[in-house]
């Protein structure tokens, strides 16, 4: 397995990982995120220009997981991390966090954080064995706060979900 930025050839194979890759949540009784659309190539793009689109690639070099974060008050905000069931419970997503953390530090930001659902168990129980740790309230950062009120807007609190930091 190898990290790497990702090349604007590869933007709809990472949609076809993240629709992959929601497919579990149906599961959980959380069929519309499941069913939520990846997105969208414009803001993959995005992310790939400013360098922080990367991919983890297996056989023939083709992409099996990838990650998305932006500097959000001083941390490096993960917007996304998926892998492929087909590549799951490998490391692949603990790979893909370390190498954006390696980043973090290289631009002097002093740590990760990310929200996520609290009782799906490759969420927020998977991230605290990697040492992220639940955000209170009074904690969030304004942007953060922002992060939150637009996942709320998009319907994501009908499950719980919670901030976390890991410090770098």
């Amino acid at each position: 397995m190898r990290i790497r930025p990702a090349t604007p050839a590869e933007l709809p194979a990472l949609q076809d990982i993240e629709r992959a890759a929601g497919t579990p949540f149906r599961d959980l009784g959380m069929p519309e995120i499941a069913d939520d659309e990846p997105p969208a190539l414009d803001v993959l793009e995005h992310y790939r220009r400013a360098g922080r689109c990367w991919v983890a690639s297996g056989p023939q070099d083709r992409p099996v997981a990838y990650l998305l974060a932006e500097p959000v008050d001083g941390a490096l905000h993960i917007e996304q991390v998926s892998v492929h069931p087909r590549a799951a419970r490998r490391g692949v997503g603990r790979a893909l966090l370390a190498h954006a953390a390696d980043r973090a530090r290289e631009e002097g930001l002093t740590s990760l954080t990310l929200t996520t659902f609290t009782d799906v168990p490759w969420n927020a129980p998977y991230y605290e064995r990697l040492g992220f740790r639940p955000l209170p309230e009074e904690e969030l950062t304004p942007g953060l706060r922002a992060i939150r009120a637009t996942e709320a807007a998009h319907g994501l609190d009908r499950w719980p979900r919670v901030c976390m930091r890991a410090p770098l």
